[in-house]
């Protein structure tokens, strides 16, 4: 063997090995990409962010409609429970009634009726009692009922029918409700009941107007607004027919309300609506601007708190929307009952 042979074999021996599988199994990382690679990547990765968003909100959906079910569960529990309750409640009050009444005996029971009914009773027999609450449209006997106890039931029949018989007023015609200028102070209870019966007369004929249009109209914008600034006007107006009602109406705007009411059933609307405004605006100077700016005064700034020219519209809140409501009905009237001079209609 020669030295040259010698070092080759010595030089194979040191040098190392390359492994086999890196330059089989793994590529070379490539120093440039597609861009239809690039897009493919970005595609991956959007569709994987999109799985996991949806399954996300299933999983918070789920979550959701679990905890709505909990909750009516828990709800419709407790309203059974309550019920349960309040039946065990009425139940044993009904017990505890029984049993007293059967302690105390039927005797105890017409006692504690009181001693008054055995003196009026005396007074009627028990056929006279049917007789009127027969007439009267009452049943004539109650189960357990005694004549002591018709007789007080027969009363108080009575005393509550001549209430409301006291209470109720006949209904006035359209010439009953015309205001003569000489009662607004002579006789305030006759004006009193003409101002509540032709406000209500001006309502009803509202109302009916309203009823009477076609169905396209009540179901446009401008049909439902009407509507509803009738429905609007009559709540606002309780307060005056209860002031109507008492009698108690302030003497300023009863004295007001008295004039627009005789000028609108005299059709002249523009001078009731000059009351109106008499009556919510005033005639006191408003204070428009700088009022004092040095020591002395300005022209007729003394006018601006005189009294008795105030307006009442902005007293309080009631007092506002039924000032408001009246102006309301006249509008309506001048369209109801037109005047025959087409300057009296407001603008």
């Amino acid at each position: 063997m020669d030295f040259a042979s010698i070092m080759a074999a010595e030089i194979s021996k040191k040098r190392k090995p390359e492994p086999a599988s890196k330059s089989s199994a793994e590529p070379a990382p490539k120093k440039y990409m597609k861009r239809s690679e690039l897009e493919a990547q970005r595609r991956r990765e959007y569709e994987e962010e999109q799985k996991r968003l949806e399954k996300e909100r299933r999983e918070r959906a789920e979550r959701k409609r679990q905890e709505e079910e909990e909750e009516r569960n828990r709800r419709e529990a407790t309203k059974a429970k309550q019920k349960q309750l309040a039946e065990e409640k009425r139940r044993r009050k009904e017990e505890e009634e029984a049993k007293r009444l059967e302690k105390e005996g039927p005797l105890a029971k017409e006692g504690s009726d009181g001693s008054d009914g055995t003196n009026g009773s005396e007074s009627m027999t028990e056929t006279e009692a049917i007789e009127k609450l027969r007439s009267m449209g009452e049943p004539a006997r109650l189960f357990a009922e005694t004549h002591v106890q018709r007789v007080r039931r027969l009363k108080r029949l009575l005393a509550a029918s001549e209430t409301k018989n006291r209470e109720a007023t006949p209904p006035l015609s359209e010439e009953e409700m015309v205001l003569g200028p000489d009662d607004i102070l002579d006789d305030k209870d006759k004006v009193y009941r003409q101002l509540a019966a032709w406000f209500a007369l001006v309502l009803s004929e509202w109302d009916i107007a309203l009823e009477s249009r076609p169905a396209a109209l009540k179901a446009s914008f401008q049909g439902k607004a009407a509507a509803n600034s009738m429905i609007q006007a009559k709540a606002y107006m309780v307060p005056l027919f209860r002031h109507f009602k008492q009698k108690d109406l302030h003497e300023d705007i009863y004295t007001k309300v008295c004039e627009i009411v005789v000028e609108a059933q005299a059709r002249r609307y523009v001078r009731a609506n000059d009351v109106y405004l008499r009556l919510s605006i005033g005639n006191a100077a408003w204070p428009i601007g700088v009022t004092m700016v040095g020591i002395h005064e300005r022209s007729a700034r003394e006018k601006l708190h005189e009294k008795g020219l105030a307006a009442h519209i902005m007293s309080d809140e009631v007092t506002r929307k039924f000032l408001q409501s009246i102006k309301r009905c006249l509008s309506f009237c001048q369209t109801r009952w037109p005047p025959e001079d087409p300057l009296q209609l407001m603008g």
